[in-house]
């Protein structure tokens, strides 16, 4: 009676100061079934090419001016900011497929599949640490593994493309039969 004397939004606020609503966080768990590994690679084929930018990146001589360091320091932080934001993509991305996708048929089917994707977490870990362009690679080379796999729980196959990205590299695509 009392929602109908006063405006819905009014209302809605008066219950919200009340009690007010909590926070939720969720990928899709409706599940809504469309899962892909291509973001964890294309997130991998960033932090790759951020670990080349930064190891390109010529630090400014001992005598250089305050801008030139300065254009450095920031040039140095914006790669490790978002090799780092994309690091971490991966270790989303890798968890989502792996609590939300796969289920106990995908492990006993492939007998790796937990250790591999442990190994990814750690290795997106290790590549967001550092600035290793072989640590990127090596998260690459076990996100291939991962897609091959995922993409085999889906009945498809699978290959190797390049990238065509600036970083080089190359991603693991399904195709049809």
């Amino acid at each position: 009676m009392l929602a109908r004397a006063i405006p819905r939004a009014l209302f809605e606020r008066l219950v919200d100061s009340l009690r007010p609503p909590r926070e939720v966080y969720a990928h899709c768990d409706i599940p809504c079934g469309i899962y892909d590994p291509h973001e964890a690679q294309i997130s991998a084929l960033t932090v790759l090419r951020m670990d080349q930018l930064i190891a390109e990146l010529a630090a400014p001589a001992a005598d250089a001016k305050a801008e030139e360091r300065s254009a450095y320091a920031s040039k140095l932080a914006r790669y490790t900011l978002v090799k780092e934001q994309h690091a971490e993509r991966v270790k989303h991305e890798v968890r989502v497929i792996w609590g939300d996708y796969f289920t106990a048929d995908h492990a006993k089917q492939h007998p790796q599949l937990g250790e591999l994707t442990n190994k990814i977490l750690k290795q997106a870990s290790k590549a967001r640490q550092g600035t290793s362009v072989s640590d990127a690679q090596a998260l690459l080379k076990l996100l291939h593994e991962f897609s091959e796999v995922f993409w085999k729980t889906k009945g498809a196959q699978t290959k190797l493309q390049p990238s065509l990205q600036k970083s080089g590299g190359e991603i693991v695509v399904p195709v049809s039969a």
